[in-house]
């Protein structure tokens, strides 16, 4: 099983980047060409797909979203491309956040979704994401500190999972600043 690839983007297009890699190209689905300079190094997180006529490889920048894939492709009736799909329209966190509120509505608007599959990946995947999220959290004294001053101040796990996710982005913060900063975000989703 190939891991990751780091090389140099070869090319690319609508939905594959070929990775150069001691002077062989691995053509690679992902699901983000925009975001790749041609000639720049770069390093892609792989899934690498067997099947009787093909052997591909799924190329993701960040292990979270990785991880997501790994999880979406073993739910019943949802493959590799259209996991690739589902990545490509919404944010590793927004998905989650859709997936613990059982926000049907969300998850039937992404590529290849329909009601039976949407309702299948809520069954499959919920507990499951948020799970890893903790495990994240931590790893991060102040951060987890600052989700149980919410809980404290009555905000439900879902709500506080919701903001959390970008909070979490700042690092090396006091848990204070955590909280006031979550704060911040609880004022802006109810004035949006």
């Amino acid at each position: 099983m190939i891991a990751y690839l780091k090389g140099i983007v070869y090319a690319y297009g609508i939905d594959y980047v070929i990775v150069e890699v001691n002077n062989i190209g691995y053509r690679v689905h992902f699901n983000k060409p925009e975001s790749l300079v041609l000639n720049a190094s770069v390093t892609l997180f792989t899934y690498q797909h067997v099947r009787e006529d093909e052997i591909s490889l799924f190329g993701f920048l960040t292990l979270q979203e990785h991880d997501l894939f790994l999880k979406l492709i073993q739910v019943k009736g949802l493959g590799p491309k259209t996991a690739l799909n589902i990545l490509k329209v919404t944010s590793v966190e927004d998905f989650i956040v859709a997936i613990e509120t059982n926000d049907l509505a969300s998850i039937k608007k992404l590529p290849g979704i329909g009601n039976k599959t949407a309702s299948q990946i809520i069954l499959d995947l919920k507990g499951k994401l948020v799970q890893d999220h903790k495990e994240e959290t931590m790893k991060n004294p102040a951060l987890q500190d600052a989700i149980e001053a919410l809980k404290a101040l009555g905000y439900k796990q879902s709500e506080i999972n919701q903001v959390m996710k970008s909070v979490a982005k700042e690092e090396g913060l006091s848990s204070e600043q955590y909280v006031k900063l979550a704060l911040q975000k609880f004022m802006l989703m109810k004035r949006g």
